[in-house]
């Protein structure tokens, strides 16, 4: 299964925030969408990924409040990202090993999309799911063995 597979299900809404908009304004879009992240764009590349743990972080720095930062200050500069081929087994093990919920989708510079962690596990439960259910009609409908012998043979 790859990247595509995920987001073909999931659709592809993106929000978006600039690096230099209060962090404020980034909280309250994300509180109003019910979101985990914002994908940080300037001039049309993304040049950082904003989750809740940059913005609890930056709380915690700040004393309890957000006051005056800038996006730009509590954003990931470095996110992960993967593209539309990208094998569900690598995008786990790039999630596990940086410990990253969200992860951008990009086609070279231009950004597709953005898969949770949350989207990854649910496609692998579903895939199980799938595969569950074609086992067990395989094997409801399993030759009996009168079945299984060639008209006209006898043992």
């Amino acid at each position: 299964m790859k990247v595509s597979d995920i987001l073909r299900v999931k659709g592809s809404t993106l929000y978006t925030a600039s690096p230099d908009e209060p962090l404020s304004k980034a909280v309250e879009v994300m509180a109003e969408r019910d979101i985990g992240s914002l994908v940080v764009m300037e001039h049309g590349d993304l040049v950082g990924m904003l989750t809740f743990r940059e913005v609890i972080l930056c709380v915690v720095k700040n004393g309890g409040t957000v006051g005056k930062t800038l996006v730009r200050t509590a954003m990931d500069d470095h996110p992960l990202t993967c593209s539309y081929e990208t094998e569900l087994d690598e995008v786990r093990r790039m999630m596990l090993d940086r410990h990253a919920r969200y992860m951008p989708v990009m086609d070279k510079r231009m950004l597709m999309g953005v898969i949770s962690f949350y989207d990854v596990a649910k496609a692998v439960v579903d895939s199980q799911n799938f595969e569950n259910k074609m086992l067990k009609a395989y094997i409801r409908d399993w030759p009996s063995a009168e079945e299984d012998q060639t008209p006209g043979t006898h043992l």
